[in-house]
């Protein structure tokens, strides 16, 4: 038993890693001068820099330093020669948040890149955006006229991805109107019986799924959907031209109207996916999982929210989180709506009251259920202090593994801890 719950682990971290970059040629590495690399509020930060070449230390080589709030202008810049381990002074920040001390390098021809972010009092971040009166109304509604569409499901046997122990289909439900779609990867386990289920929401972007076949096989379903109402077995031509078509920006489209954005049926979309695992002879009707990272930790934590047949969820460093905290002058999450190049065609008073609708920070104030968290300091795709402004909403049972150094990826030791409470949590001992 403990051999095949190793097993199960190991395959399940397999699903859902985050690639690690690979290590360069020359690395710049920059730390934090706490082992933590979290400070009080008016305390000063030092960044404690080497470049490094086959593990041992340059010197003399010149670089840029860059400091200030993440995603945000620098505050401090100056060219330093690095002789060894160089120590600068990164300041302090006044309220709670996130600094970062950016260095460059040109060696050989080619430029090289490192970061640190320091911690001021994260857990007491608190959201830019509000929430709106009618918010709970707003998605009751949404739900309830959702719940009116036949679900029409179509299963395709996809024989070419069965194995001995699963099945495996595309499904496509109806979904947001008649004759709209979701479709998705559902694995299923072929031993009569009755199972947990795990709902895995995507990252951002457009892409065929392969589905979680492992993870099925060890007793589990597994349905893995893409948001954009589309088959998901294509060719991957159909969906890079599509990326750079009619889904180009696909965050931005309809911003100005909350009845018609297009996170809308992606919202509903994933509450439509648990719909139809409902009506699953092989699901166990109660135990029931949703998870993903990005734009999928999103969807997570909205799902949860919005569906309370939803028991448990994992969410890696969320987007979608505290959008508006551009327009505070600080860090806001991907994709970045009101940063400064966005900000004179999208910071209209349509655009940013239709974001409320849609950002986690007002989901994650509605989570009910345990959860599991995970992220780096150093990601510059969904910013720290976006997704804590999210995480400290939530008031019902959470746990969080920081990773410091990591940025918008994850090391094997993060999905063990991330594997290990949710198997705990679907195949209790």
């Amino acid at each position: 038993m403990k051999t095949i719950r190793f097993l199960f682990l190991f395959l399940l971290a397999q699903q859902i890693s985050y690639a690690q970059p690979a290590k360069t040629y020359y690395n710049i590495s920059v730390a934090a001068d706490h082992a933590d690399w979290n400070y009080k509020v008016g305390e000063k930060v030092k960044f404690i820099i080497s470049i490094t070449h086959h593990n041992n230390t340059l010197k003399n080589v010149k670089a840029s330093i860059q400091i200030g709030p993440e995603q945000m202008p620098a505050t401090s810049t100056e060219t330093r020669v690095i002789d060894g381990n160089l120590t600068v002074d990164g300041g302090t920040m006044k309220t709670p948040g996130f600094l970062r001390c950016i260095v460059t390098a040109d060696i050989d021809g080619k430029k090289y890149r490192g970061l640190a972010t320091a911690a001021f009092e994260a857990e007491n971040i608190k959201p830019t955006t509000e929430t709106p009166k009618d918010f709970n109304e707003f998605w009751a509604t949404a739900m309830k006229q959702n719940e009116k569409i036949p679900l029409d499901s179509k299963l395709t046997l996809l024989t070419e991805r069965c194995t001995e122990k699963v099945n495996v289909y595309q499904l496509n439900i109806q979904n947001y109107r008649n004759g709209g779609r979701i479709y998705g990867i559902l694995c299923v386990p072929k031993k009569p019986g009755k199972y947990p289920a795990i709902l895995k929401v995507p990252g951002a972007g457009i892409r065929a799924y392969g589905g979680d076949i492992e993870t099925a096989e060890k007793g589990i379903i597994t349905l893995e959907i893409g948001i954009h109402g589309i088959p998901v077995i294509m060719d991957n031509n159909v969906y890079l031209n599509l990326a750079n078509a009619g889904l180009s920006d696909y965050p931005f489209i309809n911003l100005d109207n909350r009845d018609k954005y297009y996170y809308k049926r992606v919202y509903l979309g994933c509450v439509r996916a648990i719909d139809y695992i409902y009506t699953m002879p092989e699901f166990d009707g109660n135990t029931m999982a949703v998870y993903g990272g990005s734009q999928g930790g999103a969807l997570s934590i909205v799902t949860a929210a919005l569906d309370r047949r939803v028991k448990y969820l994992v969410a890696l460093y969320p987007a979608l989180s505290d959008l508006t905290g551009y327009l505070h002058n600080r860090a806001g999450g991907w994709p970045h709506i009101f940063n400064a190049g966005n900000a004179p065609a999208y910071a209209t008073p349509a655009k940013i009251e239709t974001s409320k609708y849609y950002d986690v920070v007002n989901f994650a104030k509605r989570i009910k259920v345990p959860g599991f968290y995970s992220w780096g300091y150093n990601d510059e795709t969904c910013p720290p202090t976006s997704f804590y402004s999210a995480y400290n909403c939530i008031t019902a049972p959470k746990e969080v593994f920081v990773a410091q150094e990591t940025g918008h990826w994850t090391f094997p030791e993060q999905n063990v801890k991330v594997n290990e409470w949710l198997i705990n949590k679907l195949i209790p001992k």
